[in-house]
């Protein structure tokens, strides 16, 4: 079944005030929703190396606030901290509170290694599963 495809949304503090998924180019140091699974018979995606990003889908733990669109089209350089980061301003969160990340929900990487060496390692399906959460869960 295809999902709905979703409208572009600004980052919080933008003109929208954060009430849709931003739309992120690597100059806005920033995310953009997962393109929509329909697509036509005759066009042809970039599979591995050549695919510049990857879908990332996000899930929410325990107390955490859940976000709207779970599923973003991440570049493949990006890293932990960055992804951390996003997520933070996404949610609104205060700077001095704590996101943690983790993979198949038991071990956090580091927050340099790069989302498209995840991918790469634990991805499935076409997608990198990641856990957020504001205390720490498993590891």
């Amino acid at each position: 079944m295809a999902e709905p495809e979703r409208p572009p949304m600004s980052l919080p503090g933008g003109s929208a005030a954060g009430e849709g998924a931003p739309e992120v180019g690597s100059d806005t140091n920033a995310l953009e929703p997962a393109p929509s699974a329909a697509v036509s018979p005759g066009t042809e995606e970039p599979t591995g190396d050549a695919k510049k990003k990857i879908d990332v889908l996000l899930k929410a733990v325990g107390d955490t606030p859940i976000m709207k669109t779970k599923k973003w089209a991440v570049e493949r350089t990006r890293t932990i901290q960055g992804l951390i980061d996003f997520i933070k301003k996404f949610l609104k969160l205060v700077a001095s509170e704590q996101l943690f990340i983790y993979v198949n929900q038991s071990f956090a990487p580091s927050p340099d290694q790069e989302v498209g060496t995840l991918y790469e390692c634990f991805g499935s399906d076409g997608k990198l599963v990641l856990h957020y959460c504001k205390s720490q869960a498993w590891g």
